[in-house]
């Protein structure tokens, strides 16, 4: 009988000028079955020169730091050849942060705020690490807020629509609203291999990054209204 192999552990970066928040998330992180801390970095100039360094499958990203602010740091990594596959998870101590749109059109695939419970935190790094989106209610209620704000200036929606399919467009519809490539299937009648695919198409017909950057694509162009 073969043995299945073991999965890799989810590998985690920790950038936080705050040497008692990065213990407490290391000594989290470290205890749990399946995640490794791989480095740390103090501001966002340092992270991106260990994001090359030890290439994390996450990094958790505060945006406040001396230097290089986490925003600044997120769009570095996020066009850093080699770094494609290193999934950005925000931390921040505000649910009203004015930089969660900011933070997501970096590159950011997620946003959880720093009072997040242990188990909270354990499954973001988990849900992003799989290359999902991950948003706090309150910060996706304050994403939705400022992109609809700002998609009145966006007169272009049809024209970046326009690459897709029309199962593409359902697809990405269904992605702003949340649902998981399972959640999408069983909605269209498709297998979530299926639905995998539409949605990896739609991220390369739109220049996405990932999920999260599907999501604001699918709120600035109206294709997702809030409340929906």
């Amino acid at each position: 009988m073969t043995a299945t192999p073991a999965t890799a552990p989810v590998k985690v970066l920790l950038v936080d000028d705050e040497g008692l928040v990065r213990s407490g998330f290391r000594m989290l992180l470290d205890t749990e079955d399946g995640i490794t801390v791989v480095g740390e970095a103090t501001n966002g100039l340092e992270a991106v020169d260990e994001a090359i360094r030890c290439r994390p499958d996450v990094v958790l990203m505060d945006i406040r730091m001396p230097k290089v602010d986490g925003i600044a740091a997120t769009a570095r990594i996020a066009s850093t050849r080699g770094l494609e596959g290193v999934r950005i998870l925000v931390l921040t101590t505000y649910d009203t942060d004015e930089n969660v749109f900011d933070a997501l059109e970096a590159g950011a695939s997620g946003f959880l705020l720093k009072d997040a419970g242990p188990s909270e935190l354990l499954h973001a790094v988990r849900v992003v690490a799989a290359g999902e989106a991950l948003l706090a209610p309150s910060v996706t209620r304050r994403l939705i807020s400022q992109v609809t704000a700002r998609r009145a200036a966006d007169r272009d929606a049809d024209a970046r629509l326009a690459v897709l399919t029309e199962r593409e467009r359902q697809v990405l519809g269904l992605v702003g609203r949340g649902l998981s490539n399972a959640e999408i299937g069983a909605e269209l009648h498709l297998s979530p291999a299926t639905a995998r695919t539409h949605v990896s198409h739609a991220m390369a017909k739109l220049g996405a990054r990932d999920r999260a950057q599907l999501v604001v694509i699918a709120y600035e162009t109206g294709l997702v209204l809030p409340g929906t």
